[in-house]
């Protein structure tokens, strides 16, 4: 299927307190994107760690999203897992408290073969009527969706799209070609957002648009336009800042860099740790060049 969504989604970070989920600040954050123009936000992705949360906080964290969301912007959850069983439960939970759709990264550590990617997306999409978007980050997983896996993938009828964090362009180019006239492509790769763009990107799922959603948002709206030199103007700024949101694994620089814009978003939890100072000083020196107040 393609359509499911076009433009900028942002995989939000998640705020965390001594507590738990820090709901007060994540409403605060919400309330950013959808002021910046935000076409969908997907929770529970890699950049929300849900890794490391439980499913009861999982499900509450949908409730609240889809509430104060109110059909505002799309509202994506992720539900990928190791365990095809556990991602079942995740997106029938995640369509039972209204999710527009879902994004399922592929699983990890005890990885699959080819063939098992896709019967893995099949009972995930048997198991709801939502649209899923497909994820590959085979940097993280360890297993890799190939462009011809892709091709199968994308027959399965609810499947909006994959979002390709591969960092490979001769892979996303041919899967382009392959999935082109059945389901839509997304960069999941900041550093690629303008040239995954430009060879008809739907639109991206962007860390960095949890610091600058609106010029994340306006990059689509350029390629989109066909304002070409403009797109490549904004992207040259953008870049440092993007690369500067992987200087360590995410979520940590991001969730560190929303904290110095002032949110209390509180730190990753274990076994991710803090930024390291010395980095810290180059996300801090980033931010400045771009123009950001440091508020924190």
């Amino acid at each position: 299927m393609k359509g499911f969504f076009n433009g900028s989604a942002t995989a939000l970070i998640t705020p965390f307190d001594e507590t738990g989920v820090n709901y007060a600040v994540l409403g605060e954050l919400i309330e950013r994107q959808i002021a910046g123009g935000t076409d969908a936000i997907v929770f529970l992705g890699t950049t929300g760690e849900p890794s490391t949360m439980t499913f009861e906080e999982e499900h509450v964290l949908m409730d609240y999203a889809v509430k104060t969301v109110n059909g505002r912007c799309k509202v994506i959850f992720g539900c990928g897992s190791n365990c095809t069983a556990d991602a079942v439960m995740t997106a029938k939970a995640a369509e039972k408290f209204g999710a527009d759709g879902l994004l399922a990264v592929t699983p990890y550590y005890n990885k699959c073969t080819q063939n098992g990617l896709v019967e893995y997306y099949k009972a995930i999409c048997a198991a709801v009527s939502i649209p899923v978007i497909a994820y590959n980050v085979p940097g993280r997983t360890g297993v890799e969706i190939q462009p011809a896996t892709m091709a199968k993938i994308a027959d399965i009828p609810n499947i909006a799209g994959i979002k390709d964090a591969g960092g490979n362009m001769s892979k996303t180019m041919e899967t382009f070609r392959l999935v082109r006239e059945k389901c839509d492509v997304y960069s999941g790769e900041d550093a690629l957002n303008f040239p995954i763009l430009a060879c008809g990107g739907a639109g991206v799922i962007s860390v960095l648009s949890n610091i600058v959603p609106a010029d994340v948002k306006k990059l689509c709206t350029l390629v989109k336009e066909n304002k070409l030199a403009e797109a490549a103007a904004l992207n040259d700024k953008l870049l440092p800042l993007a690369n500067a949101c992987f200087i360590e694994v995410n979520p940590i620089p991001v969730k560190d860099a929303v904290g110095l814009l002032g949110y209390n978003v509180g730190v990753p939890r274990a076994p991710l740790t803090v930024i390291e100072e010395n980095n810290r000083e180059k996300l801090i020196s980033e931010m400045k060049t771009y123009g950001l107040e440091i508020k924190a």
